[in-house]
């Protein structure tokens, strides 16, 4: 399917959350699939591909063995599960990545368990503040339309707190107060 989508037109595509090691699809095989797919899509179209490798895996030891191997076949992008996989794993591999040249992409599996209910939990809000923290080059932030539907002011204001190095006081954003990240990337 990765060629496939890349041949017909995709710029990008990626891993599902849920994919990372399970016996039916080891990762190393898929790596290397993935890696046969973008090439061979790059070689017919001329243009740049790419697909987001999920290396979450139960130890930062081993998602470092595979965004090791990521870096080894040529592919320039990796996925994490930062919530499933730890705050402290994502810094660790967020180091490694930055001090490699490779992108990290963030997703936010688990996110609804966490924050989807109004009595309890954590406001994704406060993931993505701390995810800020802890590093990442973008986040899977959700959307205003589909399955991950959200309010799109309350969206967009997640995004503004991603990315923004001085994110004003809008309440309507679902930003309560003035917040300055200064050099924080």
């Amino acid at each position: 399917a990765v060629y496939e989508c890349l041949r017909g037109g995709l710029d990008f595509t990626k891993d599902d959350e849920n994919v990372n090691s399970q016996p039916f699809m080891r990762w190393r095989d898929r790596f290397l699939f993935v890696a046969e797919a973008i090439y061979k899509a790059q070689a017919e179209t001329g243009e740049i591909k790419g697909h987001y490798l999920n290396v979450t895996a139960a130890t930062s030891e081993e998602m470092i063995k595979r965004t090791v191997c990521a870096k080894e076949l040529g592919l320039p992008i990796v996925m994490h599960d930062y919530i499933t996989g730890g705050f402290t794993a994502n810094t660790s591999l967020s180091l490694y990545c930055r001090d490699h040249g490779l992108l990290l992409h963030i997703h936010r599996a688990m996110h609804a368990v966490i924050d989807r209910q109004r009595n309890h939990g954590i406001h994704f809000r406060v993931l993505a503040k701390a995810l800020r923290l802890s590093g990442g080059d973008h986040l899977h932030s959700g959307t205003v339309v589909g399955k991950l539907e959200g309010e799109r002011n309350v969206t967009l204001g997640f995004v503004d707190l991603m990315r923004d190095p001085i994110v004003e006081k809008d309440r309507d954003r679902g930003v309560f107060f003035t917040q300055n990240w200064g050099s924080l990337p």
